[in-house]
């Protein structure tokens, strides 16, 4: 991966998630299957595809706490339009792909424009949304749970290609390009100027007002993206669950990764190191009859040594 440093923290978090797969693939029985490799796959794709975008917020300093709201937001807009009478068909799932991606971007460049504009704390600023969000996202929908069956659009979700779930070329797809955009481009190297120190950035001649509403603005695309992934999954839209612990979870895969919190170092493919890494934690202890409770508090303590590297390091 283009993007992967050898930093303690994501050599550390890579090696963790080399020893558990050994581990787990000679002590879990059926580990090494093709079934149970995709299911832990599954399961932290949108995980993965949201963190990708929480990497470059985090990059430049900030934060974003909507992003769970922004995929109900988006998950209640898609089956009002392919349910829509009028939109029947293809045109309709067409729309259902885009509009909504569309629209949780909008509300990132709301988040965007709060913190460039008003002078808001990011904290602060995506909180509005994050309290907001599953309101809007409510009223969308009367509140009533939206169910369907459309496989065009589920395809998304629980479509494969070659036997591989179609998410999960969806989550490599987008954390290569990231990954390629944050070594490889100029806007890469402008959002870890803008976190590494936004005055002298500013003053090299970076544009941080552009660079942050870029980065909140994908960040929501992304979002918007993995939220229709799981209503397509459930086969319904929950206003209430959908995107539920999503920023926390974001986050954590993030600073296992080795992304500073403190912004001016990215790395997109720690991010999903460190996504893969807390699932097949989870999915250990699980294996083992681990109660849920006690897996979440090695979790804990996983982010807890992964922000304590980060410190000796900086």
């Amino acid at each position: 991966m283009p993007s992967l440093r050898l930093d303690p923290a994501i050599l550390g978090a890579l090696g963790a998630l080399v020893l558990l797969f050994v581990f787990n693939a000679a002590f879990t029985p059926n580990f090494l299957t093709v079934q149970t490799l995709n299911v832990i796959l599954t399961q932290v794709a949108t995980i993965v595809i949201v963190a990708t975008g929480m990497t470059l917020v985090i990059a430049t300093g900030g934060i974003d706490l909507s992003v769970g709201a922004l995929m109900a937001i988006s998950g209640a807009v898609a089956p009002l339009i392919f349910m829509h009478p009028a939109l029947a068909g293809g045109l309709g799932v067409t729309l259902a792909f885009v509009v909504p991606v569309l629209v949780a971007g909008l509300f990132g460049l709301f988040n965007g424009t709060l913190i460039t504009k008003f002078g808001l704390q990011p904290f602060i600023a995506t909180l509005v949304l994050f309290i907001a969000g599953r309101g809007v996202a409510q009223a969308l929908t009367n509140g009533n749970l939206q169910v369907f069956n459309n496989p065009a659009f589920q395809f998304i979700g629980m479509g494969r290609v070659f036997g591989i779930p179609f998410q999960v070329l969806l989550m490599f797809a987008v954390v290569a390009f990231f990954a390629w955009v944050m070594r490889r481009t100029v806007f890469g190297r402008h959002v870890l100027a803008v976190g590494g120190n936004e005055g002298a950035a500013r003053l090299a001649g970076v544009p941080v007002t552009r660079v942050k509403l870029a980065v909140y603005g994908i960040v929501a695309l992304l979002s918007g993206l993995a939220g229709l992934i799981v209503i397509a999954i459930n086969s319904s839209a929950d206003a209430n669950q959908v995107g539920l612990n999503m920023e926390l979870n974001a986050i954590a895969a993030v600073a296992v990764g080795g992304t500073a919190l403190t912004g001016g170092r990215a790395s997109v493919g720690g991010t999903l190191v460190g996504a893969l890494l807390l699932q097949l934690i989870g999915f250990t202890l699980l294996a083992k009859g681990v109660p849920q409770s006690a897996a979440l508090v090695v979790q804990a303590a996983i982010i807890l040594i992964a922000v304590y590297l980060q410190r000796r390091k900086a």
